[in-house]
This record gives structure tokens, C-alpha cells and sequence, in this order.
């Protein structure tokens, strides 16, 4: 059977398979999809996607199979009875998942025929498209270079290397630094709107203040590879003193300090570690010793 090769199939047709194929629709790609509710599936069909009536129809119409469903659990219940016709195809997993997981998949689509590609999407829905929205990707080269300009219709796809985990690592590690800044920026817009300042007067500052901070983890980027930590712009020790005005503050108007405490107590075994007169990188020693203990 003949095979389109720009043709593309998206298992799973929730917010995000949605947007996904309909990127894809955007593209021009010849799509197929499919979704175990299968009234998802009508919108994307009004917009000329083909409709599969089973998962190993799906499989079987495109060279490249893009999976969206909840995690990697949902992945094999909804591909289980497609195994045979996964030989010769390309599964690529945008769920979500850890990278034992991802590992785990990569050794079962192998096992079937097929090749794999972990992906992480650094985006929400209305983002898909995007060509500035980071995919992130790993599994072989050699795969993720025959599909890269079918891939680029999502977003930027970024290659991390052959290790099927390193995506769903490195999506963990971003999603746990944007919970991290939001919910640093919502303790500073409570602290702030306490006396009257409204968010969107205080989040310009706020952007503004984080293209700074860009700077401080270019810097700091360079100390963690080395593991030396001059202290020569602001020492532990001056944080620790800097985070207690933040606390006074909060606490005085009211505002839940938890997420400022935990900083400070890191700070602080940091400085018990012997880091009191290092950079604020240094941190990065203690969070490190966490793991090893762990």
C-alpha cells in the first residue's frame, strides 16, 4: 500500500490533540484522527481531517503517528489493539509522563516495529502553531531528522539526544521553574495589591525585573558546570538578610508566606554547608545532596 509520507495521524482529541491536528490541518498535511469518543473527532473532520474508526485504522493510514492522550498508561490501553500495525510507523508520544515511562514505551513500540520519539509540549493549546512554542524531543537522530518539517508545524521541535527520557526530563525541569516564577509572582502581586497596586500595574515591573534575572542564571549557569561559586556579586548571606524584608513584609499585610520560607530555609542549610560567603548558585549544592540522599 502506498503511503502519503507528508500524512500524519493524531491519536487523542482532547484540548490539546485538537490543536495539534489542527496545526497540521494548517500545514496542509493529509491528517487522520482518531479518539475513542468519537464526536471529538467531528470539528477536525468539518475542517477536512479523515476520521479512523479504530486505532489500527489510524495507525495504518500515515507514516507518523502523533499520540495525545493523558499519560503513558492511556497510551498502551489506547494502541494495544493497533500493536499490529505499528511495524514501519513513527510514535511519537506528546503525552505526558516520567522518563522511566518514556523509556518504558520506546522499548515497547521497538518491539512492535515501530520507532519512537518522546516529545514534551512547552505550551498550552492556543499556542500550538506557534513558531516561536518549544516540542521538545529525544529518541534517535536519525528519526527525529526524517520528520523534523512535519514536527516544525507544531512549534520549534528541539533535539535533545538519543535517550528516550531526556524529553520528559527536561519538561519536568521546565514546568517545576515556571510553577516556581508564577507562584513567586503571585506572592509579589498579593504583597504589592495588599496597599492598592493592581496586577497589571505591578507585572510590567515584574517582566521587566525578570530579564535580569535571565542574566543572573547565565552567570550562574557557568558556576554550577564549574562547582565554584565566587561570591562576588551577592553572597548567600546577603540573600538570607534581603529574604527577611520580604517575610516582614508579607507577614505584616497578611500575605501566606510559605513559598518565601521554604527559600529561605534552603538558603540557610546552604549556608550550614559552608556556602554563607558563595554565590547564590551555590544553593544547587544542598538540592544536590537531597537527590544523593534520596
Amino acid at each position: 500500500m502506498n503511503v502519503d509520507r507528508s500524512a500524519v495521524t493524531v491519536i487523542g482529541l482532547g484540548s490539546m490533540g485538537s490543536a495539534l491536528a489542527g496545526a497540521l490541518l494548517e500545514r496542509g498535511h493529509t491528517t487522520t484522527v482518531w479518539n475513542r469518543t468519537a464526536h471529538r473527532a467531528r470539528p477536525l473532520v468539518d475542517r477536512g481531517a479523515r476520521p479512523a474508526a479504530t486505532a489500527a485504522e489510524a495507525v495504518a493510514a500515515s507514516p507518523l503517528v502523533l499520540a495525545c492522550v493523558l499519560d503513558h498508561d492511556a497510551l498502551r490501553s489506547a494502541l494495544g489493539p493497533a500493536e499490529g500495525a505499528l511495524a514501519g510507523r513513527t510514535l511519537v508520544d506528546l503525552g505526558s509522563g516520567s522518563p522511566e515511562q518514556a523509556r518504558e514505551v520506546a522499548a515497547w513500540a521497538r518491539s512492535h516495529g515501530a520507532d519512537h520519539l518522546d516529545g514534551a509540549i512547552m505550551t498550552t493549546p492556543p499556542g500550538v502553531g506557534g513558531p516561536g512554542v518549544m516540542f521538545l524531543y529525544s529518541g534517535a537522530r536519525a528519526v527525529f531528522d526524517t520528520h523534523r518539517p512535519t514536527l516544525a508545524a507544531l512549534g520549534d521541535p528541539l533535539y535533545l539526544g538519543t535517550d528516550p527520557g531526556l524529553a520528559s526530563l527536561h519538561d519536568a525541569a521546565l514546568l517545576g521553574l515556571m510553577w516556581s516564577t508564577m507562584t513567586g509572582w503571585l506572592h509579589g502581586t498579593a504583597l504589592v495589591g495588599a496597599e492598592g497596586t493592581g496586577a497589571t500595574a505591578f507585572t510590567p515591573l515584574a517582566i521587566r525585573w525578570l530579564s535580569t534575572v535571565t542574566g543572573f542564571l547565565s552567570t550562574y549557569a557557568d558556576q554550577v558546570d564549574a562547582g565554584r561559586y565566587p561570591g562576588d556579586d551577592a553572597t548567600v548571606d546577603v540573600q538570607i538578610a534581603a529574604i527577611d524584608h520580604l517575610l516582614h513584609a508579607a507577614e505584616a499585610r497578611g500575605v501566606d508566606n510559605t513559598l518565601p520560607a521554604l527559600l529561605k530555609a534552603t538558603m540557610e542549610r546552604a549556608r550550614s554547608a559552608g556556602h554563607g560567603s558563595d554565590s547564590y548558585a551555590s544553593v544547587i549544592e544542598v538540592l544536590k545532596d537531597a537527590a544523593d540522599r534520596a
